[in-house]
């Protein structure tokens, strides 16, 4: 409204054409979950930019925009406390037994290990430290001092990290690189009583090799914020050794939804304005 811009708003639309027609001749996009497809982007005649509005972007097809010199943004930071905060609370919940009223365990002094210490990385950190946990991390993109100034200790190798946490949350991207990554070799050198806590993407986990170490260990557990495509086996077979959440919800709080709003708005304002591109993906 300050920049003088229309705002069109599509919400519960049931048809992909109802989302191709209202894109045809918008200047900017924002997007939370919808698919931004190279049939989007070519139904888009006047799109200059579009903003995910939180962290991962792995919804925008960045090769199309990129070939229709469409800028693709995220909004870096935005969800990152409300993401954090999930995965603390799905460790509460599982370590006392999901609230069944038996007895279960605390996080004090409990080890963490935090794969990729980006913005969610690091209030994890924050919080666990809260709670008395025995913070460490593994990122090999961020300097070392950096991450100790936190009081965090760091860990040489991502092998290292899963051999010396009894929990590793994990905050990794999706891409070529990582997907399927978190395989057997990693999970089954975790210390007995071990969780693994995804609020990244279900992508980046081996399902055939996490099935595998459920099976031989009745000691581990996972927790996530989004079900596996095997989690059919995990009802059938794990019942109180897992939690997922009904969908992937760790941004969804009404501060981390305003925030990531605001600020995929003003980096479209400043983008259209001043031609700035400072959190561009593509």
């Amino acid at each position: 409204d300050k920049a003088n811009y229309e705002l069109v708003l599509l919400e519960k639309y049931t048809d992909t054409a109802q989302f191709l027609k209202a894109v045809e001749n918008v200047d900017a996009l924002i997007v939370r979950s919808d698919n931004v497809t190279k049939e989007v982007v070519d139904a888009a005649k006047n799109l200059k930019i579009v903003v995910r509005a939180g962290a991962g972007y792995d919804n925008l097809d960045l090769a199309a925009c990129t070939a229709k010199n469409v800028v693709a943004m995220n909004t870096p930071g935005q969800n990152s406390n409300a993401v954090a905060e999930l995965a603390l609370g799905m460790m509460v919940f599982q370590a006392r037994g999901q609230f069944n009223g038996k007895s279960g365990s605390e996080l004090r002094e409990k080890t963490i290990g935090i794969h990729a210490y980006g913005n969610v990385g690091r209030y994890v950190a924050t919080i666990a430290k809260g709670f008395g946990m025995d913070v460490y991390a593994f990122d090999p993109f961020v300097n070392k001092a950096d991450i100790e100034k936190d009081g965090v200790k760091v860990v040489n190798s991502v092998e290292e990290l899963y051999k010396t946490c009894q929990y590793v949350s994990l905050h990794i991207p999706a891409n070529d690189k990582t997907k399927k990554s978190i395989n057997y070799a990693l999970l089954s050198s975790m210390p007995e009583g071990a969780t693994l806590v995804n609020t990244a993407r279900k992508e980046v986990i081996n399902e055939e090799d996490m099935l595998k170490l459920m099976d031989e260990r009745k000691d581990f557990t996972y927790i996530s914020d989004i079900a596996p495509d095997c989690a059919a086996n995990f009802t059938e077979k794990f019942a109180g050794r897992f939690y997922f959440t009904p969908k992937k919800m760790g941004a969804q709080t009404e501060e981390a939804n305003i925030n990531a709003g605001i600020a995929a708005a003003k980096q479209i304002v400043d983008f259209l304005e001043n031609g700035n591109t400072k959190f561009k993906v593509n």
